[in-house]
């Protein structure tokens, strides 16, 4: 029970940056919570938060282990609800968002499913390529593909997501294969316009010295665009090779629309979560969502099977 309210403590005040904040919200005076914060970082033998009179700032080690504390709570909120709630249905609105593309691909056709199952549950989905304010702006689940560098949110992996660089078998047999991602300058490569992402360029796993490394390549080609769509769609029409997630080329792989190619020097994959705000007791009709996200993104042939 101890070890318990010193995460809970611990995630408190990482989360609102203060400890008089977290008192404040956990009902508890600051010595106490001091005094939790104090007890963890001994029985770890690690310092996790630099405390100043003015700021509390993470430590690298407490930033990972804020991270796993988030889960650890959630995941024990979740088993909990499961319990308490019983045959409880599920009821009420909820909101949701996510980026344009995989919402439109991966999410929306869920929804209608989804709601068979619960109807008393009603559904607003946002799809938007900007990234939401969650909590400012009143949503409960906001589903994102890559990194999550917001510790103030609780993320839950709900697959794998992998960049591939992909063209059509009629554009290889034209121009050939690269063999190494320096052969890609010699070839016509799709790329996101400057004021969009990807500006670092595409990522590759390349041994240097002996160990592997990630490597950013800048590349330019005859087109480029702010959408990544339609980068996929030229692609398609065989006008080059484009660096693309495989959410959103696996099927179109797996029924040889389009060829990957430099798969011996892919980069790791990053993931796709479902994220939500840090709170005590998940909403059910939450909880069912992300569990039922969780399901289908982890059926077998689930990506491959998406419509082309």
């Amino acid at each position: 029970m101890n070890k318990l309210k010193q995460l809970e403590c611990f995630v408190a005040v990482a989360t609102r940056g203060s400890l008089t904040a977290a008192a404040q919200a956990e009902g508890l005076v600051p010595a106490i919570m001091g005094r939790r914060l104090d007890a963890l970082e001994e029985r770890l033998g690690v310092k996790l938060l630099l405390r100043t009179t003015r700021r509390i700032t993470l430590t690298h080690e407490g930033s990972a282990f804020l991270e796993q504390c988030q889960r650890i709570l959630a995941d024990l909120a979740n088993a909990e609800a499961s319990v308490s709630a019983g045959g409880v249905k599920a009821s009420g609105h909820l909101r949701i968002t996510a980026p344009a593309g995989f919402g439109r691909r991966h999410v929306a056709p869920l929804v209608p499913q989804f709601r068979e199952t619960h109807p008393e549950v009603t559904l607003s989905l946002n799809l938007s390529d900007r990234i939401v304010d969650i909590g400012g702006e009143g949503f409960d689940c906001a589903v994102r593909v890559g990194d999550m560098p917001d510790s103030s949110l609780v993320s839950v992996r709900l697959a794998d997501n992998r960049r591939l660089c992909v063209a059509t078998p009629g554009y290889l047999a034209r121009h050939g294969t690269p063999q190494t991602p320096a052969d890609l300058p010699r070839f016509d490569c799709l790329t996101l316009s400057s004021d969009a992402s990807q500006t670092r360029g595409w990522a590759f796993n390349l041994v240097k010295d002996g160990s592997q490394e990630l490597v950013y390549v800048k590349l330019a080609g005859p087109l480029d665009c702010t959408d990544g769509q339609v980068l996929h769609d030229w692609c398609l029409a065989g006008q080059g090779i484009a660096w693309r997630s495989t959410w959103e080329v696996e099927a179109e792989v797996a029924a040889g629309t389009l060829v990957a190619v430099l798969e011996d020097f892919a980069a790791p994959p990053n993931g796709i979560y479902a994220v939500f705000p840090q709170r005590k007791h998940l909403a059910l009709r939450v909880r069912l969502w992300i569990d039922f996200l969780k399901h289908h993104y982890g059926t077998p042939g689930f990506w491959q099977a998406q419509p082309l």
